[in-house]
């Protein structure tokens, strides 16, 4: 069998993540490394086990060799990059955002298809195992009709006046932050979960510290704050540090969500809940393995993640015995294993049903964040136009 050669493109956090899951797969290999600049690049190639490095990543994409390439560059790269990825003929895997708007993520999607590349976007907490669980068990109306999904998505790492990132600049990060970093993340899964899509939304966001202190060397994503000896300037921000949101379903079901990157003591905090006729169902992604139903008639339940215990439709996503939990980087992992086998397989992306979140799930997601920004800045319910706009 022909292994797959996979190039990737950017090296600040995310980019080592995505190499590390895909060398777990064991039918592709890394070949080749793409960062801004020749000896940065070879620095960490070195340091990552990676053959060929890049110091401008279109010389990688001319390198027969590659057959896909991860797009994992800051936001306002995102368009431009998948662009050319998909016409030098190869597979893309992009970081979310798609793009900087729904106009461009529209681009994309209808430049994806008609190139019949395969194309991927990396949501991927809609690949947790006990996720995938839940998603089984709506479908089979084991909660009856789903009537209301609220929840949050809390981080931070943004509360201090000092905290800086490059995703604080809408030049580079986009006009939205928290929603479009952390929200997307929340809508998909939801999305997923529930098989519904996201039609109406009626958003209030707020720039919690609208004066920032920019050290003269910021520290990486997620890398605390700088030192007491570094010396700031301060920035004026622009984009939000939170967000509420009202949220219409297709079906006419509701809910909400609140997103905040400045809430202490929240690392990494995606959860929801799910209210059916029936039951309950409560996720939080800081306890991956656990899933908590509830019920009325009778003590809830907590059920854990156990491959003995899901429906075959999930059984799938989970890899080790109950007890053996599985956390972040192993839902990354099944964003890989799902990706690359459809690739493998030689399915086709205008045909076969995927097991990943594709640029049309990512052009969704750009849809919906672009209304929540309408919706603040108007007050008022915006319609998603999303289902318009994909079939451009």
């Amino acid at each position: 069998m022909k292994r797959i050669k996979v190039g990737v493109i950017g090296t600040g956090f995310i980019g080592p993540t995505h190499i590390e899951a895909v060398r777990r797969l064991g039918f592709v290999d890394v070949v080749a490394i793409a960062a801004h600049g020749q000896k940065s690049a070879e620095q960490k190639a070195a340091e990552l086990g990676i053959p060929k490095a890049f110091g401008d990543y279109r010389d990688m994409l001319k390198d027969d060799e590659v057959d896909v390439v991860h797009n994992c560059t800051p936001n306002q790269l995102h368009f431009s990059i998948n662009k050319e990825i998909i016409l030098a003929g190869k597979h893309v895997l992009s970081e979310k955002p798609l793009a900087m708007s729904s106009a461009e993520s529209a681009e994309l999607l209808a430049l994806a298809r008609k190139h019949n590349v395969v194309h991927g976007v990396n949501f991927n907490y809609r690949q947790f195992p006990i996720v995938k669980q839940l998603a089984s068990m709506i479908q089979k109306e084991e909660l009856g009709k789903i009537n209301l999904v609220h929840g949050s998505y809390l981080q931070d790492w943004m509360l201090y006046e000092t905290d800086f990132n490059w995703r604080l600049a809408p030049e580079v990060g986009g006009k939205s932050r928290a929603v479009a970093d952390i929200g997307s993340h929340w809508c998909d899964t939801v999305q997923y979960v529930t098989g519904k899509k996201i039609v109406e939304v009626f958003a209030d966001l707020a720039t919690v510290i609208p004066v920032r202190k920019k050290p003269s060397s910021a520290p990486e994503t997620f890398g605390g704050q700088a030192s007491k000896e570094v010396e700031y300037e301060d920035v004026p921000i622009n984009t939000e540090d939170y967000a509420s949101v009202l949220i219409r379903f297709e079906d006419g079901s509701r809910g909400v969500f609140t997103v905040s990157q400045v809430s202490a003591g929240r690392k990494n905090r995606l959860s929801f809940e799910v209210n059916g006729s029936r039951h309950s169902a409560q996720w939080n992604q800081e306890e991956p393995e656990k899933l908590w139903i509830g019920h009325r008639d009778k003590p809830n339940e907590l059920m854990l993640a156990d491959p003995a215990l899901f429906t075959s439709e999930a059984k799938s996503a989970i890899h080790h015995p109950g007890g053996h939990n599985e956390g972040w980087p192993d839902a990354l992992k099944n964003m890989m294993i799902n990706f690359y086998s459809f690739i493998r397989d030689g399915k086709d992306p205008h045909h076969d049903e995927t097991q990943f979140a594709t640029f049309e799930d990512g052009h969704i997601s750009m849809c919906i964040t672009d209304a929540i920004l309408k919706s603040h800045e108007q007050q008022k319910w915006i319609k998603v136009e999303s289902l318009r706009e994909v079939s451009l």
